[in-house]
């Protein structure tokens, strides 16, 4: 069993669902994504997605694109992040990375070097949003043999035949974009997001993450009614964005938004 799906085990085990927050690595600085990624696990994280920067992010808000136009200046490529997760392992065994990025830098790589340096590093998950269930037999094969599991996107267009192709891809967990359009944008329409979940289920015993939308500890409080994990991603990074000159306040106000979610879940 993978860290993922032992850490939601234990969760379902425990009534509670899992807090899985987002950042991209190497922003605004690389010296700062190790400190704040314990920093998430102290404050309530289960699992950390990890942004890879990608120079076209097709789909990201402009939040998380500029999030890796920040780390790209400063350097950062996927050998780099996998450094970066080779370092939070130096203290944390337990925490489940997931890498979330686009497939060029893996291809850039090769999908099995990439598949070893991965598992080196300790990573748990990859989500690779450009490359449908159609043509990543040869990536996931070579991930799962490594027990890194797939995850797999799943929107509110999804139809059953699509899900059940996720679902046959993917391992771990399964992402559902709650809304149409990119990271950030929109407000989410519980009603619609508790239909499409229970229509998912239907053909998948995976757990679902709900993201694209989650801005505050109501909505994800709402969410982990219906869901079995909550994704937040820009609402963390406009915390790094509005304190630039001043990463101590950035770090506290991810780590306070995180608590009051981890808190409102668990109420």
């Amino acid at each position: 069993m993978s860290r993922i799906a032992a850490k939601f085990v234990s969760a379902s085990s425990a009534g509670r669902k899992l807090l899985i927050p987002f950042i991209t690595a190497g922003d605004p600085k690389p010296e700062f994504s190790v400190p704040m990624m314990h920093a998430m696990v102290a404050a309530g994280a289960d699992i950390i997605e990890l942004g890879v920067p990608f120079s076209d992010p097709m789909a990201d808000g402009p939040v998380i694109q500029r999030a890796s136009e920040r780390a790209l200046a400063k350097g950062m490529s996927l050998r780099k992040v996998l450094t970066l997760v080779s370092d939070f392992r130096k203290q944390d065994q337990d925490t489940p990375i997931v890498l979330m990025g686009y497939l060029n830098p893996v291809e850039a790589m090769g999908y099995e070097n990439f598949a070893e340096a991965a598992k080196t590093a300790g990573v748990d998950g990859v989500l690779t949003v450009d490359i449908p269930p159609e043509e990543a037999e040869e990536y996931v094969v070579l991930l799962k043999a490594r027990e890194i599991d797939p995850v797999f996107l799943l929107a509110p267009n999804s139809s059953n035949e699509r899900i059940k192709k996720m679902d046959a891809a993917g391992s771990g967990y399964l992402y559902y974009v709650s809304l149409k359009g990119v990271t950030g944008a929109g407000h989410l329409d519980l009603d619609e997001v508790e239909k499409k979940i229970q229509q998912i289920k239907k053909y998948t015993k995976l757990p679902i993450g709900v993201g694209f939308g989650v801005k505050d500890s109501q909505t994800a409080r709402s969410i982990a009614r219906i869901a079995d994990a909550v994704v937040v991603g820009s609402a963390l990074i406009s915390k790094i964005e509005s304190s630039p000159d001043d990463l101590e306040k950035a770090k506290q106000g991810i780590v306070d938004l995180l608590s009051s979610m981890r808190q409102a879940m668990d109420s």
